[in-house]
């Protein structure tokens, strides 16, 4: 697992809480003394995203592989445009970009680097699905055994894992931890793993609305709206693509199973699509976030300019 990463990953992992928590300060303090590390904050975060290119790589994910290598040059690029700024609502917007992407990121870091908290998400989203499911279907959905996934293939019951439950120190397989989907009572082989949770959608509309400079009662009804609609939105997805599986099992295009096709594809396509409209929700529940979004557009042409 070490080659696939240009340096170790608990290396990179602490390099990118570093530069997270440096972008997270730097947006708290206003007094302006510590704007000048921001670049460095920004380089260290581009630098965690982008030693996964390797990884994606291996795995075949183009998609993935794609964006891990361009967040350093991204991150550079911010980086840079962080020490030349000159007007006041680019400045702006890159401040609200930087605690965006701290109160985004070190949440996720926490959660994904600590097992119970990793565990403790996917058996509250795999219950909620199965539930759903179970209501739906009419067959009797559960969740079985809980696995840690080593990095030599190997598979663990978590009851059985010896290794650190507060903090991941060990090297383990793409999904770390994952949980058995039942269906009266038999296997289906469809797992829970921690990105079937949506917590990194979730979190990102977190870390964008909650470092806002608008009135907290606004904020808290943002985020609301934003996380139990991406959450009931999820819910309904795992539900269907199980669904799916368990109707049409001898289904097939391009050697993919329906799960499969529905799952790296369709699936993704919606939940970018359902991302988008959300957006433009809060975009007119919150002008001030649609206002930064544009000023970050700008410099790549995407920012609509006055009409002549």
């Amino acid at each position: 697992m070490a080659g696939d990463f240009f340096v170790d990953k608990s290396i990179a992992t602490i390099l990118g809480a570093i530069g997270m928590s440096i972008l997270l300060v730097t947006w708290k303090m206003r007094s302006g003394r510590l704007e000048p590390i921001a670049p460095i904050g920004w380089l260290l975060t581009g630098f965690y995203f982008f030693n996964d290119t390797l990884f994606y790589y291996g795995h075949e994910d183009l998609v993935l592989t794609v964006m891990s290598i361009l967040t350093l040059p991204g991150a550079a690029a911010i980086a840079l445009w962080e020490r030349k700024v000159t007007i006041t609502k680019d400045a702006n917007a890159l401040r609200w970009f930087r605690g965006a992407v701290g109160a985004a990121g070190l949440p996720y870091l926490l959660i994904a680097h600590v097992p119970i908290l990793n565990i403790l998400a996917i058996w509250f989203v795999a219950w909620q699905s199965a539930a759903l499911l179970s209501f739906a279907g009419g067959s009797d959905v559960t969740l079985g055994e809980t696995f840690a996934n080593q990095s030599d293939g190997t598979s663990v019951q978590w009851e059985n894992w010896d290794g650190n439950q507060w903090f991941l120190t060990e090297e383990m397989s793409e999904y770390s931890f994952h949980t058995e989907l039942l269906v009266n009572g038999e296997p289906i082989y469809i797992n829970f793993v921690l990105a079937c949770t949506a917590i990194q959608s979730m979190i990102i509309f977190v870390g964008a609305i909650s470092v806002l400079d608008i009135d907290w009662k606004k904020r808290v009804r943002a985020l609301f709206i934003a996380l139990s609609l991406i959450h009931i939105l999820n819910l309904f997805r795992n539900a269907g693509l199980i669904w799916l599986q368990l109707g049409y099992p001898d289904w097939r295009w391009l050697n993919l199973t329906i799960f499969e096709f529905g799952h790296s594809y369709a699936s993704r396509f919606v939940s970018l699509g359902a991302m988008f409209l959300l957006a433009l929700v809060l975009f007119e529940m919150l002008p001030q976030m649609h206002r930064h979004v544009l000023s970050l557009l700008r410099p790549l042409g995407l920012s609509p300019g006055k009409k002549k």
